[in-house]
């Protein structure tokens, strides 16, 4: 009886006893040892791709070459990034710092400078876009440039009239003549051609030896029209940077027809003005577009008015076709070496303010066979007057 009261609860009981006894399942703590670590984007942009054939081949050596240059562009790329955030900081910096007494100024080549604005420049006349004047040694805003034209071509412009004549030029009464029907006429009397129904000519192209006073007999046109003479060697035009020259040459034309009647004087324009041809240097092609600019202000469609052109050269037979043909250039005026009565001239001209001696002829040095230009006559007397001032 008593065993049985002792295990009346029956066997079910007991196995439901156990299962009571019995733990849960709990899953373990998750842990990040040999877990990869989860980044934005999607997972094909964080592996390599695969590369196929398994096997060595050229094939799959030329896909692992353009893998390793993609690499190494994304490198660059975050390495530059990098150096760049720096310097969008220093900027952003400076920009904060800008005020009634600051600016940041870019130069032509592309740089920009944090510069200090002297008391006396107009701050009213700053605005963006602006050209100013800068003082490299000490960082700082001197004056505001009121117009666009480049500070050369006003530098170009003979502020004074030239005190030169057509009697300093000796016997070359041709050339004279020729230039003063091409140029002076012009600008002096226009109404003439217009009554005669007439274009009058554009300018005119001196050639000759070097020292045959071209020069000086432009100069002498400008005394005689008071016009505004604008003087300019050709290798002044070919600049550094692409496509200064042929700006230069607009802004020189800009500035000659705002200050009409006026004379564009082109000295040694064989540097610029040199035959076209197929060339792969860049310095030369630039040196073509400014000709072609040329020749656009010489002979384009806008007419220039009271603008004449003076072109010189010593090697007329360098110039492309197209700058010494009629339709660009008025007339080709040629300036030979001189003769005796031209030597005779000139000799008179240089000597007139020297004191000569009584028994000091210059017959031997009028007829000698030499091939004399007006500066060689000239540089010849200096000589001979410093070496009697030497002996006195």
């Amino acid at each position: 009886m008593g065993q049985s009261q002792s295990g009346g609860h029956g066997p079910g009981g007991g196995k439901k006893d156990d299962k009571d006894n019995k733990k849960k399942y709990e899953p373990p703590a998750p842990t990040g040892v040999g877990k990869k670590k989860k980044t934005k984007g999607s997972d094909v942009a964080s592996k390599l791709p695969l590369v196929t054939p398994h096997t060595q081949c050229p094939l799959k050596l030329l896909k692992l070459e353009r893998i390793k240059d993609y690499l190494l562009m994304e490198e660059e790329f975050k390495r530059n990034r990098e150096q760049m955030e720096p310097l969008e900081e220093k900027q952003e910096e400076e920009r904060s710092k800008i005020d009634d007494s600051h600016a940041i100024v870019s130069t032509s080549v592309g740089s920009e400078h944090y510069v200090n604005i002297l008391s006396f420049v107009d701050k009213d006349l700053l605005e963006t876009g602006c050209s100013v004047l800068l003082n490299h040694k000490v960082h700082a805003m001197r004056g505001v440039l009121m117009d666009d034209v480049d500070t050369l071509v006003t530098v170009m412009k003979v502020e004074k009239v030239p005190q030169e004549t057509y009697a300093n030029t000796g016997r070359l009464d041709n050339q004279i003549q020729e230039i003063k029907e091409s140029v002076e006429l012009p600008l002096t009397h226009a109404e003439y051609y217009e009554e005669m129904g007439i274009k009058p000519p554009k300018g005119v192209i001196l050639y000759g030896p070097p020292g045959i006073v071209k020069t000086l007999l432009a100069k002498a046109v400008a005394n005689q029209t008071s016009a505004t003479f604008l003087k300019v060697v050709g290798s002044e035009l070919i600049q550094k940077y692409l496509g200064d020259g042929p700006k230069l040459v607009q802004e020189l034309f800009q500035v000659a027809e705002e200050h009409a009647p006026s004379i564009v004087f082109i000295d040694e324009t064989d540097a610029t003005g040199t035959k076209r041809y197929d060339s792969h240097s860049g310095s030369e092609r630039e040196i073509q577009r400014t000709m072609l600019e040329l020749l656009n202000q010489l002979d384009g469609f806008d007419s220039r008015g009271d603008v004449k052109d003076i072109m010189a050269t010593n090697r007329i037979e360098t110039l492309d076709p197209a700058l010494i043909r009629p339709g660009c250039t008025g007339r080709k005026i040629k300036f030979p070496l001189p003769d005796e009565k031209t030597k005779k001239c000139i000799f008179q001209i240089h000597t007139s303010r020297m004191m000569l001696a009584d028994d000091v002829t210059l017959d031997d040095l009028i007829v000698a066979k030499d091939d004399l230009s007006d500066a060689d006559i000239k540089a010849n007397l200096y000589r001979s007057w410093s070496d009697g001032l030497k002996r006195t």
